[in-house]
């Protein structure tokens, strides 16, 4: 499936507590389990106001009905279009 970055601004998003935010990732998984396999949750970067979360879905409007259901104010779906690490130097 492809991959997708979604990101939200969040005033304050790294301030959350650990208990915040995995109240806010049970949400996200209860959510994901109600949309069946068409979305997956990979992961997400939290930053002092801003947090992108890292999906596979089968299409961009599936990932905008997921951030629709969880209730984040997301400003971009971004696909993710080449994933590059150190070993891509190596190559």
């Amino acid at each position: 499936m492809p991959k997708y970055v979604i990101e939200s601004d969040i005033p304050g998003v790294g301030s959350l507590s650990t208990a915040e935010l995995r109240a806010a990732a049970q949400h996200s998984v209860s959510v994901l389990n109600e949309m069946g396999p068409a979305i997956q949750w990979i992961q997400s970067y939290v930053t002092a106001d801003k947090l992108y979360a890292v999906c596979a879905a089968l299409d961009e409007k599936t990932v905008w009905e997921y951030v629709r259901q969880i209730g984040i104010p997301a400003n971009r779906v971004l696909p993710v279009t080449m994933i590059i690490d150190p070993t891509t130097a190596e190559k």
